[in-house]
C-alpha cells in the first residue's frame, strides 16, 4: 500500500500530522462552543424564572391586594333579634297599702281587686312583709266593704304566703308587654376562620386525554300534547273581617301550672278551645288561660258570655 494511503488510513496528513479528533478547520471538538437549541434555551430561561418566584412566595407573606387577610372569602352580617318582656309601668297603675283574703275560695286564680281600677290589667303583687312576689290580673273592685281596699284571691293569698283575714301590706304595679333588643350576633358565612389556602402540592402535568367516540343519541319519542284545561270559575271571595285590638278573653292567671290546665280542661268540656300560656318575670313563671282568637266582635262578646257562664266572671278581652 502506497505510504499516502497509509498516512490517510493512520490518521496522519502528507504532512505526518494527526488529524483525528479534528474538524475541518483544525480545532479539537473537545475545545468547541456548545450550540444550543434557541427554542429550548427559551423555556429553560421561563422554568428557572418561574422556579425563583415560587421560593419568593414560600414561606412568605403572600397574599392578594384585596379581600380578607385572615379568612378570604368571609361575608359577615350583623343579626338583631327582637324579645318581647314585661316591663312596670307605674304610671299606669300602682298601689302600696293594705291587702286582705277574706279566706273563701275564688276563681280565676291570680288575682287582685281595687276600687280606682277603670281596665283590667296585668300587675306584679308584691309581698312587702316577707318580700314574695307574684303575676296576675288587676280588676276593680265592685263592692266597697269594710277593710283594706286592696282584695286578693285565694291563690294569690297562697303564692305571696298570707293567711285568711289578716290584712297584709302589698305593692301592686302594672305590666306593660315591650319589644327590645337582644344581644347583637355577628355571623360568618364561612364555618372556619382560619385562613384559605391553596394545595399546590399536587401540580403534576395533567393526564392525556383520551378521545372516546359517542354512541348516537336516540331521539325522544314526541310527547303527546295535553289539551289546556278551562280556567275554574274564581271563587267569590269573603270579605275580611276586621281586626280585633283585643281577640282573645283570658279566664285567670295562674303560678301553679296544675290550676291552670285544670281550668282549661273544664272550659275544653264545656266546648270551648282553651289555650295555655307560660309566661315569666324577675325568674318566676306564671301561666295565662286564654280563649280566641275570636275574628268578629260578636263572637267575642258571645265567648265571653260563655267564659262567664262557667263562673269566670271576672275573664276580659286581652290582646295577646
Amino acid at each position: 500500500m502506497p505510504n499516502q494511503r497509509r498516512g490517510i488510513l493512520a490518521g496522519t496528513g502528507r504532512d505526518g500530522a494527526t488529524t483525528a479528533g479534528k474538524d475541518s478547520m483544525g480545532m479539537s471538538r473537545d475545545n468547541q462552543p456548545l450550540r444550543f437549541n434557541k427554542g429550548r434555551a427559551a423555556l429553560m430561561g421561563v422554568s428557572i424564572l418561574a422556579m425563583a418566584a415560587l421560593a419568593g412566595c414560600e414561606g412568605g407573606d403572600f397574599s392578594l391586594p384585596f379581600g380578607d387577610k385572615k379568612n378570604p372569602g368571609a361575608v359577615q352580617s350583623t343579626s338583631t333579634k327582637l324579645v318581647e318582656r314585661d316591663v312596670e309601668a307605674p304610671e299606669v297603675f300602682s298601689a302600696t297599702e293594705d291587702g286582705l283574703w277574706d279566706g273563701r275560695p275564688s276563681l280565676g286564680g291570680v288575682w287582685v281587686a281595687h276600687p280606682d281600677v277603670t281596665e283590667p290589667e296585668r300587675v306584679i303583687v308584691r309581698n312587702e312583709a316577707n318580700g314574695k312576689f307574684v303575676i296576675g290580673a288587676l280588676f276593680r273592685r265592685e263592692r266597697e266593704l269594710p277593710g283594706p281596699k286592696l282584695q286578693i284571691s285565694s291563690d294569690a293569698a297562697a303564692a305571696l304566703g298570707i293567711l285568711a283575714g289578716a290584712p297584709t301590706p302589698l305593692n301592686v304595679t302594672a305590666l306593660r308587654r315591650e319589644e327590645t333588643a337582644a344581644a347583637a350576633e355577628t355571623v360568618a358565612d364561612d364555618a372556619e376562620s382560619t385562613p384559605a389556602t391553596t394545595d399546590t402540592s399536587d401540580l403534576s402535568a395533567p393526564a392525556p386525554v383520551t378521545a372516546t367516540a359517542l354512541e348516537p343519541v336516540a331521539k325522544p319519542a314526541a310527547a303527546p300534547v295535553a289539551k289546556p284545561k278551562a280556567p275554574a270559575a274564581p271563587k267569590p271571595s269573603r270579605p275580611a273581617a276586621a281586626k280585633l285590638a283585643k281577640p282573645y278573653i283570658q279566664l285567670g292567671i295562674f303560678s301553679v301550672e296544675a290550676n291552670a290546665t285544670r281550668t282549661a280542661k273544664q272550659m275544653r268540656s264545656a266546648g270551648m278551645v282553651p289555650t295555655v300560656k307560660r309566661s315569666e318575670i324577675n325568674n318566676k313563671p306564671f301561666w295565662r288561660v286564654v280563649i280566641g282568637p275570636a275574628t268578629s266582635k260578636s263572637e267575642r262578646d258571645s265567648l265571653l258570655k260563655a267564659v262567664k257562664a262557667e263562673g269566670f266572671t271576672d275573664a276580659y278581652a286581652v290582646s295577646n
